[in-house]
């Protein structure tokens, strides 16, 4: 059935679903409808609470196509985990479907990227960013002294396979995590992704390390037992010399040190 026979209908049956996939790959769905529906293998729970704005087709270049707002629930969305990032970025699809006959009418109204997140007073907004967001990034990069290229990304292609390691974290103090055994230095710019305990699945930036700690940009959002994993992942603080000298890459490097800044410009004759 399509979408238009189903609202010519003289009674509606309609519900509202989300599936969305947060970037660590846990994925959810939820329903308007006040049962749990379960459609292509997923169960999309009961959020009666859940609301889209209005969804508006058509071309243009704005990036959010819609907001989808609703309210708290403890074991899906919680506050802890949207104040910890854990929903930063995840996909989020939206469909309508028909409650007495889930999945058979599956239309979709929105697809996109949950962009900036609000709460208040136990409920939260969501931004729904769309593909059409693309369209306003910069055609040709800016110039720039420094390496514009993530270490081991496809303009990098610096290979992490040997670059990556799993270790056991031991005291936290701020933001500061103990681990033993490391190359000072290595892993500064990098990131450390929890892989067990309440923070598991949160990536955070790496200010630099020693040989028994490193220091994180910000404190984990949730407290660490002894003994809790992490993957220690190394960075690169794209100068040059560090593209040459520790990882023989210069050939790759995506920035321009040689370039006269505009000081040249402010230049006067007989200027030194």
């Amino acid at each position: 059935m399509s979408g238009l026979e189903a609202l010519e209908k003289p009674l509606a049956t309609l519900a509202f679903c989300w599936r969305i996939e947060r970037r660590d790959g846990v994925t959810i769905g939820l329903t308007s409808h006040d049962r749990d529906l379960e459609i292509g293998h997923l169960l999309y729970r009961a959020a009666p609470g859940m609301t889209p704005s209005a969804v508006r087709s058509g071309i243009g270049v704005e990036g959010a196509d819609s907001d989808v707002e609703g309210a708290l629930v403890a074991d899906a969305i919680s506050e802890a985990d949207l104040m910890a990032g854990r929903w930063d970025g995840a996909g989020l699809e939206l469909r309508l479907t028909e409650w007495e006959a889930p999945g058979d009418l599956w239309l979709l109204l929105a697809r996109g990227e949950i962009g900036a997140v609000t709460r208040k007073a136990g409920a939260f907004s969501a931004e729904l960013v769309g593909a059409m967001a693309a369209l306003k990034a910069s055609v040709a990069p800016s110039t720039s002294p420094d390496c514009r290229a993530a270490l081991g990304d496809r303009q990098c292609r610096v290979d992490l396979a040997g670059r990556r390691r799993v270790v056991a974290v031991g005291a936290v103090e701020d933001a500061v995590v103990s681990v033993a055994g490391l190359e000072p230095g290595a892993y500064a710019f990098g990131t450390l992704r929890w892989l067990t305990g309440a923070n598991g699945g949160i990536v955070q930036g790496v200010i630099d390390n020693g040989a028994e700690d490193v220091a994180l940009a910000d404190p984990p959002p949730f407290a660490v037992e002894a003994g809790a994993l992490a993957l220690l992942t190394e960075g690169c603080d794209r100068r040059l010399a560090t593209c040459v000298g520790r990882f023989g890459n210069a050939v790759n490097f995506r920035g321009e040190p040689y370039l006269p800044g505009t000081d040249l410009l402010t230049r006067y004759p007989g200027a030194a």
